[in-house]
């Protein structure tokens, strides 16, 4: 039995702003990925991830979902005993989705009733962000669902506010001097203590004021021009974004990044953002000179996403 591979996300834009109701652009990154799968067991992955499935199913035991969106909880625990684990290269504490690839792998296997994602209404990916807010918050405190709902529906969305997500198309990657690409900061983040730090931030009303009145602002218009393929004003308000978040995020941006962050703004040569709630992990970086950007920033790991 050959099951699904579920990707791993990426968030264009939107990071703590879809917490204060901010768009927000998130696609599917096929070069991580996780299935569920059998084994005997006989390493220490399979067992750890055994172990956690096991504990995650206690969890899954007492949480109430609604009637049309109901796991066969104890199918799940069947298979668990019969050696299930969650085969996968997705980093974990890297801002690309690793548990919620997990929770839409387990959705897609154990949910009653059975759902086609290309069929689902919009009105249905609501209830399903929900459900899978639900089954994430294990792994996170609190979820969105917005991760696990882009891994299981494997398209690109586009989170209009904090109840609406809808499918989107972007413009097709092609091969052009530009680029949008990942770069290694070669440490993990947790997300747990970066959006505590967030949410301390948002108790002063001068951090509240300018996260929507410029933040937002930008974030909004970013995803607006890259969706139109502009450019010129998507690299404009790409600039004002990160230069905010290296005023504003300072906490949340891995010491190792902190000078190239700074370059890239004073050469124009390439912008930086948070990939993810920041802290570790991924950083996005954005160029129309690839060339120019990948020598700039020589000694880091960098995996292209797009090209434009």
């Amino acid at each position: 039995m050959s099951n699904p591979l579920f990707y791993a996300k990426i968030l264009l834009f939107g990071e703590y702003g879809i917490i204060e109701d901010s768009q927000g652009l998130t696609l599917p990154y096929s070069f991580y990925k996780g299935t569920l799968k059998f084994s005997d067991l006989n390493n220490d992955f399979e067992k750890k991830s055994n172990l956690s499935l096991k504990k995650y199913s206690d969890y899954l035991t007492n949480l109430e979902l609604p009637d049309n969106f109901k796991l066969n909880v104890s199918d799940f625990q069947k298979d668990i005993e019969k050696g299930l684990f969650f085969d996968s290269n997705i980093p974990q504490g890297y801002g690309v989705g690793s548990s919620g690839a997990l929770v839409a792998a387990i959705f897609e296997k154990y949910s009653i009733k059975k759902y086609t994602p290309e069929n689902i209404a919009k009105e249905e990916l609501k209830d399903l962000k929900k459900v899978f807010g639900l089954l994430e918050s294990y792994f996170h405190g609190k979820s969105s669902g917005i991760d696990p709902l882009i891994c299981y529906m494997n398209l690109p969305i586009l989170i209009e506010n904090k109840e609406n997500v809808d499918r989107v198309s972007i413009p097709k990657s092609e091969e052009g001097k530009g680029a949008i690409f990942l770069i290694d900061s070669g440490m993990t983040g947790e997300t747990g203590p970066m959006v505590q730090i967030f949410f301390e931030k948002m108790k002063t009303e001068g951090f509240r004021k300018t996260l929507k009145e410029e933040f937002i602002r930008y974030n909004n218009a970013c995803i607006d021009a890259f969706l139109k393929k502009e450019m010129n004003p998507f690299f404009k308000n790409l600039k004002s974004l990160s230069v905010w978040a290296y005023e504003h995020f300072k906490p949340m941006i891995p010491e190792t990044i902190y000078k190239a962050w700074k370059k890239g703004l004073d050469s124009n040569a390439y912008y930086l953002k948070l990939c993810g709630s920041g802290g570790g992990g991924y950083i996005l970086g954005f160029t129309k000179d690839y060339e120019k950007a990948d020598k700039m920033l020589q000694g880091f790991h960098k995996e292209i996403i797009y090209r434009f």
